[in-house]
């Protein structure tokens, strides 16, 4: 290889070495299990633009709704997933809508 061609690659090495190093960081995920008619864990706190992930381990259908209508999942049945990504601070309070004894809230703090 000649030096302009090892010249080039290790410009375009530290350029992708800058870019990656000045990306934002994303939020973490965070699960949320449905098992014996409760959320687990109830309350959640996350950063702005964490994806939250409900999975139900019961063995009938539940759905995660917000009180306010933000989400909604459709029924979820044993091993069904649902997501949502908090992208605004606040407080999120949400229940089963076939069971509406089943509540929880995601707390979403701003972001660093």
């Amino acid at each position: 290889m000649n030096y302009s061609g090892m010249l080039a690659r290790s410009a375009m090495a530290m350029l992708v070495g800058f870019f990656v190093a000045v990306a934002p960081a994303r939020a973490a995920d965070v699960e949320v299990k449905i098992d014996n008619f409760v959320y687990n864990p109830q309350q959640v706190t996350v950063k702005a633009g964490a994806t939250v992930i409900w999975t139900n381990h019961d063995d009938i259908p539940h759905t995660v709704t917000s009180s306010t209508g933000v989400f909604r999942s459709k029924a979820l049945d044993t091993d069904d997933k649902f997501s949502f990504t908090f992208t605004t601070p606040g407080t999120y309070k949400y229940f089963c809508a076939l069971h509406p004894h089943m509540t929880g809230s995601i707390v979403v703090e701003a972001g660093p």
